[in-house]
């Protein structure tokens, strides 16, 4: 059964440009990984530093093991520094699935 990823990031004023760029670059790299489906990013209305990128997987075990494997990317540690807080990550199912 399919998985969604869905990961919450908050850039400051000052570095939400710089977030936003680190964050589609992350995902440009996505589709290379096994199990990828897609992915959205979606932009706070109200504060364009809160970004929420959901992704598609086709099982929890693809999620994991490309997190595993992207976790020492240069683009994972820029955007880890430009964060205010830690970046989130909740894995989900839909209802009706």
């Amino acid at each position: 059964m399919p998985i969604y990823s869905i990961w919450e990031s908050r850039f400051p004023g000052a570095q939400a440009a710089k977030g936003r760029a680190v964050t589609e670059a992350i995902w440009r790299d996505m589709p290379c990984f096994e199990g990828y489906l897609s992915h959205e990013v979606l932009i706070d209305a109200d504060d364009p530093g809160h970004l929420l990128v959901v992704s598609q997987w086709a099982s929890r075990k693809h999620a994991d093991e490309a997190l595993r494997l992207y976790a020492g990317h240069p683009n994972a540690h820029d955007a880890n520094s430009l964060v205010s807080e830690p970046r989130r990550r909740i894995l989900a199912s839909r209802a009706d699935g």
